[in-house]
């Protein structure tokens, strides 16, 4: 019975792929007797069942080498288009990341989006979703891993501007689309470039090729950076990084997928390709810099936001930076642990504010105070979140951060420094959010505000024991480090770090005798940091503006050259041929009399040429 599980793994992604092609007849109203509902309903039994299948399959492959799985496709000349799936304890964990996260998502949806009119078509989404992200992590191949992620492209898109009659709504997801696109045209770069040289697309098979390679180190770095910069755009790394705090428009049990799982798959992807980006010290260093630069920038970013759904998507990009750093410099056994602990406690951080946000109608924080004893489980929730992101021992967070600090301390101190000071910020951002939600005096908008219903609070508390319990799964799968074996130094600045950041914010956000909001005495500075380093308006008077004088400049030419001297033909050939018709009368005379002319004609501009 185990054997089978682990030989029809492919249909772990077919579960949901089969939820979301069952969805579609409620969608545009095909069935109306029934309502919408079956169809949620039925995607979430599909994901129940993806996800038991992937719990069986784990428990078979448990403590056994990984394992390939075949599926013939395509043979074409030297070209073997089958397609390979990874089957190993990392995978699988991977794919029950996925459902289980979906699953608590779509469970969150049913109270969330209990009174949406597109009901049908918000779980079709999330189908879609589900199925390329397993679809994703199962499959060994670079190339059917970048139809995958253009999928996943599409899938954000649509689940962004699923509100389409709203302008932010179709803005984002527009943004969404085109920043995402840039990245993915530059990896598509790299994958056909790949091929030649390596002769294969299969990752194992990148592994060994990279081992031996000898290619020109030119060669290497061009090749590696354009395979890093698909990964940057689906990590919100910078300067791709502004999509994902426009994408923040869609819903919120969309957003649970999107900032847990969604944007790690750009970094899952990195991570597969850590041995071909080795090839390059100039990549390893650039990838290090990418995550550096967004990790510290978002931090700062977060802190002077006032959108809640803002501050929290600049820690996403923030964190996906600590993974660039982790690959970077060589730990993707680092970087896979910070995605494991991350999505859980990110998944949490969006369910408790998801649901605080749809009773109070608004996101502006100043607007906001005096929830937690209106909201104590959300409160509770948010806590676990945040404590199980940043390094706070004994939780998942703290364990990932320890490790790869460890692995940078002697080796590059000023990029585990780097580390330590995003990790600081960050608890001060989160810390910060809090204040301003939960303490204070309940404001206008937090009079009447209580915890939601069961199915916004279940998946929530549920989650937030699954995060409290990680130290111990990671414990089981002897993960954690010896207590012998842990670098003091390491763990007394880690923890300082957080409690530096988390004091602080305490200080300032939970202390009622420190007026709020709180306004720097130059106000350039603050607003330098909250309009994103001005980031937008740079894109405006550079890429923007050129791509947009290059436009109107082609438009003229194509107006009034191009166009012109098609229609200068055009208009001569009417011409022509209007003129040409009175000629045309069917007597002898006419004909021979054209001829001479012609004939006459030629023989001068001849004799003309001659004399």
């Amino acid at each position: 019975m185990s054997e089978f599980f682990v030989k029809t793994i492919w249909l772990i992604p077919c579960y949901p792929l089969l939820g979301a092609i069952i969805s579609i007849p409620w969608s545009p109203g095909i069935i109306r007797r029934t309502g919408p509902r079956p169809s949620g309903y039925l995607n979430i039994l599909m994901t129940l069942i993806a996800f038991l299948h992937g719990l069986f399959a784990l428990n078979a492959v448990w403590g056994e080498p990984a394992q390939k799985l075949i599926i013939p496709y395509l043979q074409v000349a030297e070209l073997d288009f089958s397609i390979p799936l990874d089957i190993s304890v990392v995978t699988l964990a991977a794919t029950l990341v996925i459902t289980g996260l979906n699953l608590l998502a779509q469970i969150y949806a049913v109270g969330y989006m209990e009174m949406d009119w597109g009901w049908a078509r918000f779980y079709c989404l999330l189908g879609l979703f589900e199925a390329g992200l397993s679809a994703l992590v199962l499959c060994d191949s670079l190339f059917y891993s970048y139809i995958i992620l253009e999928i996943l492209t599409l899938g954000t898109y649509l689940l962004v501007g699923f509100w389409f009659n709203q302008s932010l709504v179709v803005t984002g997801a527009r943004d969404a689309f085109l920043t995402k696109r840039v990245g993915d045209l530059f990896l598509l770069m790299g994958v056909v470039a790949l091929y030649p040289l390596a002769g294969t697309w299969n990752f194992p098979e990148l592994a060994q090729w990279a081992d031996s390679a000898n290619i020109d180190p030119k060669v290497a770095t061009l090749l590696g950076l354009t395979l890093l910069a698909g990964p940057m755009g689906k990590c919100a790394q910078f300067p791709l990084h502004l999509w994902l705090d426009e994408a923040m428009e869609g819903p919120i049990p969309s957003t649970i997928l999107r900032n847990a799982v969604v944007v790690a798959s750009g970094a899952w992807i990195l991570v597969k390709l850590q041995p071909v980006l080795a090839l390059s010290p100039t990549v390893m260093s650039t990838a290090i810099f990418v995550g550096l630069a967004t990790a510290l920038g978002a931090s700062l970013i977060a802190i002077a936001q006032i959108d809640i759904k803002r501050g929290i998507s600049y820690s996403v990009s923030s964190y996906m930076g600590i993974a660039f750093v982790a690959v970077g410099s060589g730990h993707p056994e680092t970087a896979l642990l910070l995605l494991l602990t991350y999505s859980l406690s990110m998944a949490l951080l969006v369910m408790s504010t998801g649901g605080i946000i749809l009773n109070n109608i608004t996101q502006d924080l100043t607007q906001y105070g005096g929830l937690w004893s209106r909201r104590p489980i959300s409160g509770l929730c948010f806590i676990v979140g945040v404590f199980a992101l940043i390094a706070m021992p004994p939780l998942g967070g703290f364990w990932t951060l320890q490790q790869l600090i460890e692995n940078l301390w002697t080796t590059q101190p000023a990029v585990a420094w780097t580390v330590l000071i995003v990790n600081g910020l960050t608890a001060f951002s989160l810390t910060r959010e809090f204040g301003l939600i939960f303490t204070g005096k309940p404001k206008q908008m937090t009079v009447r505000s209580p915890e939601g219903l069961w199915a916004l609070v279940l998946p929530m508390t549920f989650l937030a024991g699954l995060c409290l319990h990680v130290p111990l799964l990671l414990a089981t799968w002897d993960l954690l480090p010896g207590f012998d074996t842990i670098n003091k130094t390491v763990v007394g600045v880690l923890l300082l770090s957080t409690l530096a950041g988390f004091g602080l914010g305490c200080l300032i956000y939970i202390n009622d005798n420190w007026q709020k909001p709180v306004k720097l005495s130059v106000p350039a500075i603050q607003d330098f940091f909250a309009y994103d380093f001005y980031t937008a308006k740079l894109y405006r008077l550079t890429i923007i503006a050129v791509v947009g004088s290059v436009s109107k400049v082609m438009s003229w030419v194509d107006r009034y050259l191009v166009d012109g001297f098609v229609n200068l033909v055009g208009f001569a050939t009417i011409f022509g041929g209007q003129s040409l018709r009175y000629n045309v009368t069917g007597q002898t005379q006419f004909y021979a009399l054209t001829i001479v002319v012609g004939v006459t004609v030629i023989l001068g501009i001849l004799a003309f040429n001659l004399f």
